[in-house]
């Protein structure tokens, strides 16, 4: 029994890694709904629309929340089957994929915000309400801008695990080069936004698009295929006995 867990370990992380990986892909609801609900320009009609959908945007900001923690998961399960290839670049990435995690949960603040200053709580009552909707507009544009550093971290975090897994004999390659022209993808979206608003127009949402397509293939293989347990073993033997707790186990 001990030798077939042994064997079949990291097959398994790799699943729970695919499924974290899944559900980090509720992002795109809060995406989607707080786009629905901004009306660019209007601080007034986007206040009434969040008021008019409150549960839908705290659902939205639920969703983000366990996108964030799922997202952690993943990247704390992919340093483990990743470092037998380059432990000091696992490490890297695993430092970009939680500073991005870290900018996301506290960047959520000003997600909420907008309910707290449309709430009509009494310590309020100084503002007008013109006031108030503004302010929950600025929330609102200081998430986008939260969310776009982030994807900086995200995106070093994608370059990184793509030449890990470029160099893995356990996994595809022709994932790891998806990942990497992923990775590279959301940082030049990230930095296009902060130094050339008008090209980014541009390039949105296309240049979002290879970032699907690397992360949704890495997360179906790793659901339905796992790693090759044989060549995970062949490549820890010769980084030097890289071994994972449970191997032990």
């Amino acid at each position: 029994m001990t030798e077939r867990i042994s064997k079949t370990s990291p097959r398994l992380k790799a699943r729970i890694a695919g499924v974290l990986y899944a559900i980090v892909f509720v992002a795109v609801f809060a995406l989607f709904t707080r786009s629905a609900l901004v009306v660019g320009g209007d601080a007034a009609a986007t206040a009434s629309n969040i008021l008019g959908s409150e549960q839908r945007f705290r659902l939205a900001f639920a969703a983000d929340l366990v996108s964030v923690a799922a997202y952690i998961g993943v990247t704390a399960i992919l340093y483990e089957l990743l470092r037998p290839v380059s432990r000091t670049l696992a490490l890297l990435g695993a430092f970009f994929g939680l500073a991005g995690s870290a900018i996301m949960a506290v960047n959520m603040l000003n997600h909420f915000a907008p309910l707290l200053l449309l709430g009509g709580r009494g310590y309020l009552a100084a503002f007008e309400a013109e006031q108030l909707q503004a302010l929950a507009s600025v929330s609102l544009r200081l998430h986008t801008v939260g969310y776009n550093i982030s994807g900086v971290f995200f995106g070093l975090h994608l370059l990184v695990l793509g030449v890990l897994v470029l160099g893995a004999t356990f996994l595809p390659r022709l994932i790891g080069l998806l990942l990497v022209i992923a990775g590279a993808c959301y940082v030049t979206n990230s930095f296009a936004i902060f130094l050339a608003p008008a090209f980014a127009e541009h390039l949105y949402p296309y240049i979002l698009l290879p970032g699907l397509v690397g992360e949704g293939a890495l997360t179906l293989w790793l659901i339905l295929v796992g790693v090759n347990s044989a060549k995970w073993r062949a490549q820890a033997g010769a980084a030097g006995g890289v071994i994972l707790e449970s191997e032990n186990g």
